[in-house]
């Protein structure tokens, strides 16, 4: 597996269309146009919308899975790390030491397990609530966005 951020590969990533616009936007669009409903707004006006909309939504998936590579790395990273410690603390173990000193290093070798332990699951934590919070800043952008356009709309209708 390629350890750089192109893991996994995105298929939407590169995706346009022959015609700049996905297939059936221009039959919807005319539907939409041919469609007088007093007050609304016109249908090349919700499409930018929902375009709007699209990209967004787009936009938070592309850094909710950026989030998720980024924290399975790390997770990775901390596996690998916990397996080189316990080879070495297994290593250290093996000692011809004593019943005491060899109690004491376990008491030791524990508190400072449990120690990394806490630290790499707030770590974690730290990191999934960080993708989480960017992907969903992401979309309540563009709610705000949507909404203020939505007043305009109704204020042009009325005016």
């Amino acid at each position: 597996m390629p350890s750089d951020k192109s893991w996994p590969p995105n298929p939407w990533q590169n995706m346009s269309w022959p015609t700049g616009t996905m297939p059936g936007v221009e039959e919807f669009q005319k539907m939409l146009g041919d469609l007088k409903l007093p007050g609304a707004p016109g249908a090349d006006a919700l499409m930018r919308a929902h375009q709007r909309n699209l990209e967004a939504l787009s936009a938070a998936n592309r850094i909710a899975l950026e989030g998720a590579q980024a924290v399975a790395r790390r997770h990775m990273e901390i596996m690998q790390q916990t397996m080189a410690e316990l080879t070495e603390t297994l290593k250290a173990l093996a000692g011809g030491d004593g019943p005491q000193d060899k109690a004491a290093k376990q008491a030791e070798l524990l508190k400072t397990t449990y120690e990394r332990a806490v630290a790499n699951t707030r770590e974690m934590g730290e990191l999934i609530q960080k993708a989480n919070g960017e992907a969903l800043g992401a979309l309540n952008s563009r709610v705000a966005e949507a909404l203020d356009e939505l007043r305009d709309l109704v204020k042009q209708a009325k005016a």
